[in-house]
């Protein structure tokens, strides 16, 4: 099976939910189990609030981009905006680590992609954006293959 979406939408966090809700029901017909479709759902929206909080502020105005490809019980997403880019990608890679302490984040974005995802990929370019890249192999597919 393969099947492929992408959505685009403005970068307010009023939009968050939206994609969110919108990636799982995608999702839903490779029939994830619900700790699956819950981990997919939870990474969106730290991907999604990533790009809106850090890639264009409060007062910048741009359009985050998703692409999810489901491909024999894979899911491939891409995530991206083209706001401020990270400078230095180690560092935010960091668990805890936050540039926008005043607005009280936690910093563990990325740490819980890379602990629901089976891969993450982040790219990423001062003044040019951010793209993050997912897979997660659902555990029905795993379990065909062993």
């Amino acid at each position: 099976m393969k099947n492929r979406m992408e959505l685009s939408f403005l970068a307010v966090s009023a939009n968050e939910s939206f994609a969110r809700v919108s990636v799982g029901a995608f999702v839903t017909q490779l029939d994830p189990t619900m700790d699956e479709l819950t981990e997919i759902k939870t990474v969106v929206s730290e991907a999604v609030t990533n790009a809106i909080i850090h890639g264009y502020g409060e007062t910048d105005e741009g359009f985050v981009h998703i692409e999810v490809e489901l491909i024999d019980g894979t899911v491939y997403l891409i995530i991206r905006d083209d706001g401020h880019g990270i400078v230095n990608l180690d560092e935010a890679r960091q668990p805890l680590y936050t540039s926008k302490p005043e607005l009280e984040r936690s910093g563990m974005g990325f740490t819980i992609m890379e602990n629901f995802m089976d891969n993450i990929e982040v790219e990423s370019e001062p003044m040019t954006g951010t793209t993050v890249t997912l897979v997660k192999r659902l555990s029905k597919q795993k379990a065909l293959c062993n």
